[in-house]
């Protein structure tokens, strides 16, 4: 029993801090804020609870097995009510705190959800080591330390697994952590019903368990109505319902569905860990501005297009628009509930387009030259992952183009900051030298769609393009945008670093213009959005 119980709080340690991870993404993004606050809470919380549960037992008298037994055995409920209070807390403070600051806000969210259970939870680990030294005869060798630590660390990774796999893919991040303080409260139940158990004050660690498992209950049971998570919500100008929720190892997808007004019309939105990744009306058009751009590019320099790459799908708009014209369009994608959603809600047909479940940066490793232009749409947080940056990755990118094919990039730049965009543009110069960039003129707009148009030889002059479809408030802008080219040169350069494989110079640079723009994304957002 108390190995047992050592196992599987070492999983829910674990479990916690992963599913904390992907609580906090869509108030905090994907950031070096986020896992710096997670790593450094949880090593602190294991720090303290491993000096705080070997000082209650060097603190208990010889004789009194039977209160080390408590202690041993209430602390897992104890960190059950923990979290049950973090879950009440979190949904209140966490929009606030983003907004307040997103690096201390981090690591404050990071105490709320981690500090209390994780203090509790690994102050098993020494009182274990108290009972067993009490039931020796004699000292001998470590007293059993060594392995209460190594079965605590299997389960630790029994719950990276169990989480990962298990329920990050099928519940809510809310409802997970939920279960995680049931189990910790039934841990407390089964210990204090254990007789083999010594154990002082069995009352006590059963109520304590009871209120655990209850706690979690009522709150996953009222989660909807205590959060408003799934709406009605007040966002962009609408009114949405919650339609449909995935989740995956790479985030929440919501699907948003607006109320229909008097002609019956609708919206639809693809609504990613706080980010918009697109809306369509309810004829299946894009109100999107960046899918006409990066259509309209894509024809602009490559009028006759027959082979077209995409990396990275989203509510695949823009390949089911090419498909629709005769063009050969692959598809890939990397998170299988982007593959669900643009089936089921925005008129994606696999059987048309050739779709790919793969990582962008492996699949072009292997690429082959055959493809009139490559449409590079990948974002993971508040940008691009580190690893799709880097000159290899352009380098291998360059080889899957015809010798005339271009890459068109939707990327984001403040260009009255351009220190961090100035780091891709040099990057991207180094392997596709030829490049162009686009910018709608929205005013007063700092951080916005760029769109960039890069290649191996000289771009040819973009050609007059005609798209039938195009919303007549996105008209103007997008063919003002196309009119005004900008060429990527060494003022758009200046100070850029080139990024490698081997390491990213501008990495903190990067990371601050993320969180700038997260900051935009709170002060839009409303906080039953943002919940998952």
């Amino acid at each position: 029993m108390p190995f047992a119980l050592i196992f599987i709080s070492g999983g829910a340690i674990l479990a916690l801090e992963l599913l904390a991870s992907r609580i906090m993404t869509p108030y905090f993004g994907v950031s070096l804020y986020i896992w710096t606050g997670i790593l450094s809470i949880t090593l602190v919380s294991l720090a303290l609870g491993y000096w705080w549960g070997g000082r209650l037992a060097a603190g208990t008298p010889q004789p009194a097995e039977k209160r080390i037994g408590f202690l041993f055995g209430i602390m897992p409920a104890l960190a059950g009510i923990a979290i049950v209070a973090a879950c009440l807390a979190y949904p209140l403070l966490f929009h606030p705190l983003a907004r307040w600051s997103l690096s201390g806000g981090a690591f404050a969210a990071c105490l709320i959800l981690l500090l209390l259970p994780l203090v509790a939870t690994s102050a098993m680990n020494p009182l274990l080591v108290a009972l067993l030294l009490r039931r020796q005869s004699a000292q001998k060798g470590d007293a059993g330390a060594g392995l209460v630590f190594f079965v605590s660390t299997l389960g630790s990774v029994a719950g990276v697994l169990v989480t990962a796999f298990l329920l990050i893919p099928n519940i809510s991040n809310y409802s997970g952590t939920l279960l995680v303080a049931g189990i910790l409260g039934a841990l407390s139940l089964a210990a204090a019903a254990s007789p083999r158990l010594p154990m002082a004050g069995r009352g006590s660690v059963t109520a304590c368990a009871i209120a655990a498992m209850l706690g979690a209950a009522l709150l996953a049971w009222q989660a909807d109505r205590y959060t408003g998570r799934q709406g009605p919500v007040a966002f962009s100008g609408a009114q949405w319902q919650i339609e449909g929720t995935y989740s995956s190892l790479f985030g929440t997808v919501k699907i948003l569905r607006s109320d229909a007004g008097a002609d019956g019309k609708y919206l639809r939105m693809y609504f990613h860990d706080g980010l918009i990744q697109n809306t369509v009306d309810s004829n299946q058009q894009s109100t999107s501005f960046y899918t006409w751009a990066l259509e309209a590019l894509s024809r602009a320099y490559r009028p006759q297009l027959q082979d077209v790459l995409m990396l990275g799908l989203g509510a695949g708009i823009v390949p089911s628009r090419l498909a629709r014209d005769g063009a050969r369009v692959e598809v890939v994608e990397i998170d299988p509930s982007s593959l669900a959603v643009a089936r089921r809600y925005f008129g994606f047909d696999p059987a048309r387009i050739k779709t790919h479940q793969a990582d962008a940066r492996t699949f072009v490793a292997a690429c082959e030259p055959r493809h009139d232009v490559v449409l590079v749409d990948l974002f993971h947080g508040d940008g691009t992952p580190d690893y799709l940056i880097t000159r290899e990755f352009f380098r291998d990118l360059r080889r899957c183009l015809k010798p005339d094919g271009v890459a068109v990039f939707n990327t984001f730049a403040n260009l009255e900051d351009p220190r961090a965009y100035a780091h891709l543009l040099a990057t991207l110069s180094s392997e596709l030298p030829h490049a162009a960039l686009y910018r709608p003129d929205w005013p007063g707009a700092r951080y916005i769609n760029s769109f960039l148009v890069a290649a191996p030889a000289p771009l040819p002059t973009a050609q007059r393009v005609t798209l039938s479809g195009v919303p007549e408030r996105h008209a103007g802008t997008l063919w003002d945008m196309l009119a005004r080219p900008r060429a990527v040169d060494a003022g758009l350069t200046a100070g850029g670093k080139v990024i490698r494989d081997a390491w990213n110079e501008a990495a903190l640079e990067m990371a601050g213009s993320q969180a700038a723009f997260r900051r935009g994304v709170l002060e839009n957002s409303p906080p039953a959005l943002l919940m998952n």
